[in-house]
């Protein structure tokens, strides 16, 4: 799973090839070719060629020129611990290339990453990792290899047959994927993406009700499991159209509700009873941290209960978040699973950014931007610092 190492690293001055390729990555993330460029900034289109190969070294006023038109600082090119990724090219292959909505989704997971390999770079953390292996997807239905890789992942995380609560420090911490939260537009559920070098990454929307931001995070690391080196976006209530997002789907209901699990827990729920209820739904529900309609359908699935039962609650009344409180007001299961709530900066990326303020790295304002926070969220994040630090100095020695 996940590992950090600690090593020495020094700040050394950005090599005319790492310079160009940063202005590259900065003139693609811009969408200018590069006649635009060098036509707005009055330079030969083979000079600005040679500088971004690293055959020529880029001017001050051609840099200043450069990184005003792509919207970026000199600063930002020339900064020693700068890190510039490129993802936002493979998106913008997908068929959904031309949506804004998912072009500034993907240049915020790419600048999210940058920020967090940036600061891995200033501490002088080296990342490893230790993935599970990829399951290519076979040929026939993918719900059958999807119940076994699911399984199958359980076992090899450890977790058994117990419910997953926080899926996003299960993606983070054990399976070792870059994380990040952030509100985006509400039609988009999540982004993944992968580097060789860099990993695997994931974007979710941090709009989305806890059940969905669950069901989200399965369903990409079902693809990654499968599918790992194509970039995904996934739209919210969007119709699996692919095998490989059909895979991703019966994965993630695999995944967050094993079948074993979810037999024994119906058999249980309903022992002695006659009929099955909205207050079964909602204790289920509970059980396994997802929606309603989510373990009715698997129930459907199991033929647990009849086909078209989610059918006939939403036609007669539904089922609904009022409903649900006075059900779980009046069970010991009110306050049995832990709470949900997901923080805008997953915990590892969240640690760095404490590590790096404490010491003295980076400004209020540089991290602010590098982790797209507001200055008043960025200061209750590293402000943690002194805190958990006096209460561990009263520790027993």
């Amino acid at each position: 799973m996940g590992d950090l190492e600690l090593v020495h690293t020094r700040r050394m001055a950005v090599s005319d090839q790492e310079t160009g390729r940063r202005l590259r990555i900065a003139r693609e993330n811009a969408k200018l070719s590069q006649a635009e460029a060098t036509g707005t900034v009055n330079i030969a289109r083979t000079t600005l060629v040679a500088i971004e190969q690293g055959l020529r070294r880029v001017r001050t006023a051609e840099l200043l020129a450069l990184a005003k038109l792509y919207g970026v600082t000199a600063n930002d090119i020339l900064r020693g611990e700068a890190v510039h990724v490129d993802l936002v090219p493979r998106f913008r292959k997908s068929n959904r290339a031309e949506d804004a909505a998912v072009e500034f989704a993907a240049m915020l997971i790419n600048d999210l990453v940058s920020a967090e390999v940036e600061l891995e770079n200033s501490l002088g953390v080296k990342r490893t990792h230790d993935y599970p292996r990829q399951r290519p997807l076979l040929p026939g239905p993918p719900k059958q290899q999807a119940e076994e890789d699911a399984q199958e992942l359980r076992r090899w995380l450890g977790l058994g047959l117990g419910p997953v609560f926080d899926m996003m420090s299960l993606l983070e911490v054990q399976v070792g994927i870059r994380v990040y939260l952030h509100p985006i537009d509400s039609r988009i559920s999540g982004l993944f993406a992968w580097d060789e070098a860099l990993g695997a990454c994931m974007l979710f929307n941090s709009k989305h009700r806890p059940d969905r931001l669950k069901f989200t995070a399965a369903h990409e690391l079902g693809h990654f499991l499968a599918t790992r080196t194509t970039p995904e976006v996934l739209m919210h209530n969007s119709r699996p159209r692919t095998r490989a997002e059909r895979y991703a789907d019966c994965f993630a209901t695999a995944f967050l509700m094993p079948r074993s699990a979810v037999r024994n827990r119906f058999a249980e729920v309903t022992d002695g009873q006659t009929h099955f209820t909205r207050r079964h739904v909602i204790l289920l529900a509970h059980m396994f941290g997802v929606s309603r309609a989510a373990i009715v359908q698997r129930l459907e699935e199991l033929e647990l209960v009849r086909a078209g039962t989610w059918d006939w609650f939403q036609e007669n009344g539904g089922i609904t978040d009022q409903q649900a409180e006075q059900v779980l007001d009046s069970t010991s299961l009110a306050t049995a699973p832990p709470s949900q709530g997901q923080s805008m900066v997953p915990i590892r990326i969240a640690l760095l950014a404490q590590e790096a303020w404490k010491r003295e790295l980076y400004s209020e304002g540089q991290l602010s931007r590098m982790l797209r926070l507001h200055r008043r969220d960025l200061r209750e994040l590293v402000y943690e610092v002194p805190t958990v630090e006096c209460d561990a100095n009263r520790l027993p020695q």
